[in-house]
């Protein structure tokens, strides 16, 4: 899971430019959006659609969205517990 979370980390600072933070920078149990890191809904969009193309989940509704991106590692736990394998 700490891979997961790691992994995470690097993808969130990447899309999201957030070019002054690092992955060690970011607590998996700090509330992910409104939290300092300025996280908004816009960019939750942004990484609803890197989750469902990188991980192959939906997130299609608000309650659902709410509950995942509370934090670093409820997103992680999520994504664990309905990841499909990708063929690439």
């Amino acid at each position: 899971m700490e891979k997961l979370i790691r992994e995470l980390k690097i993808k969130i600072i990447d899309l999201l430019n957030l070019a002054d933070l690092t992955p060690d920078d970011m607590d998996a149990e700090a509330q992910l959006v409104g939290s300092e890191l300025g996280i908004d809904s816009i960019d939750v969009l942004e990484m609803v659609i890197m989750i469902e193309k990188d991980y192959g989940i939906r997130i299609d509704n608000r309650e659902l969205g709410i509950k995942v991106f509370s934090t670093l590692r409820t997103l992680a736990d999520y994504i664990h517990e309905n990841r499909r394998e990708l063929s690439n």
